[in-house]
């Protein structure tokens, strides 16, 4: 079991962005459903963001509401927010240290004493800011107790280890999916695991490809930002699907789905070999899937090695970003 801030939350946490960043956001009972799943089934590590959304409609509002109406939920729950963006935006990086005030300030505004932040952190590292700065901060809410602790987003190793050196980090969020396992060869994963830092990976799924609910290119809704990321081109959809029928072979003889059996790939690492724990995040708009989701395949090494030849024999093709963002990642 994975622990952050000292509280278990199990084998895997709950990303909440697709509740309210699309374009066609589920009414509010179906997400409350989802939310209560996702509690019922041991996923009690919320991940969501002041930018999933708009400034009037992301993850604050509906935690908000999620708590007023279940107020004995939120000390079962670790949640964490990401932040730093200006504010209307499609994610565009702000870590002046005034505007990371006021994203943390807009937080606990709209939580309104209901939940605990108990973790912060900015969504991406601001080029044109140091670090320290950004972070220090977040540093600032900690030492005050109106932030729990803090939590790096798609950082590289090397500023893992200066921050840390600075400021305790609590938890490092990075993309971690068969489809992207650039943390196991860049230092990150060894580098939380040597400072004691649990990882929590994000789209841990493929962004649904590894689910197996896009078969073909113009099976993307036209709405969605998938329709823009490299992996899901169609240039190279028919070489990435390869991958994807491989996993469905596991998962058929397993008795799974995909999604279970790229879940049990991801969670196998944690604490292994040096790595950091690491605590998968699916996002799930419907209780059925959160309840698929917190049901993972325990992978033996066997499963692992074959899976391992799989990833060697179908590389990804494409990058996880659209060239104009990749500028922000891994700071």
């Amino acid at each position: 079991m994975v622990k952050l801030l000292g509280k278990e939350v199990g084998q895997v946490g709950y990303g909440l962005m697709g509740l309210t960043w699309r374009a066609d956001p589920p009414p509010q009972d179906q997400a409350f459903a989802a939310m209560r799943a996702a509690l019922q089934n041991g996923a009690t590590f919320w991940n969501g963001g002041e930018l999933y959304g708009t400034p009037s409609r992301n993850s604050l509002q509906l935690l908000a509401e999620y708590f007023t109406a279940h107020p004995s939920n939120a000390d079962k729950v670790v949640l964490s927010i990401k932040g730093g963006c200006i504010p209307g935006t499609m994610a565009q990086t702000d870590g002046s240290p005034a505007n990371v005030r006021r994203s943390i300030d807009e937080c606990l505004r709209v939580l309104d004493g209901r939940k605990f932040l108990d973790l912060f952190e900015v969504a991406r590292i601001d080029p044109k800011v140091p670090a320290e700065e950004s972070i220090g901060v977040i540093a600032e809410y900690v030492k005050a107790g109106k932030v729990g602790g803090i939590s790096l987003s798609e950082v590289n190793a090397n500023t893992i280890r200066k921050i840390h050196a600075i400021h305790p980090i609590s938890a490092v969020e990075v993309e971690f999916s068969l489809w992207s396992t650039d943390i196991l060869e860049n230092g990150v994963a060894k580098t939380c695991g040597e400072l004691g830092i649990p990882i929590v990976a994000y789209s841990p799924l493929g962004r649904g490809f590894l689910t197996g609910q896009f078969q073909k290119f113009e099976d993307i809704p036209e709405t969605s930002m998938l329709r823009h990321m490299p992996r899901f081109q169609p240039d190279v959809f028919d070489e990435n699907i390869k991958l994807l029928r491989e996993v469905e072979k596991i998962a058929k003889q397993k008795n799974a789905t995909p999604g279970q059996v790229a879940l049990g790939w991801v969670i196998a690492h944690s604490g292994k070999n040096g790595y950091a724990e690491i605590l998968p995040i699916p996002g799930a708009t419907t209780e059925a899937r959160v309840k698929e989701n917190t049901a993972p395949l325990k992978l033996s090494d066997d499963d692992m090695a074959v899976i391992s030849d799989i990833l060697k024999k179908f590389p990804v093709q494409g990058h996880r970003y659209p060239e104009a963002l990749r500028g922000h990642l891994e700071q």
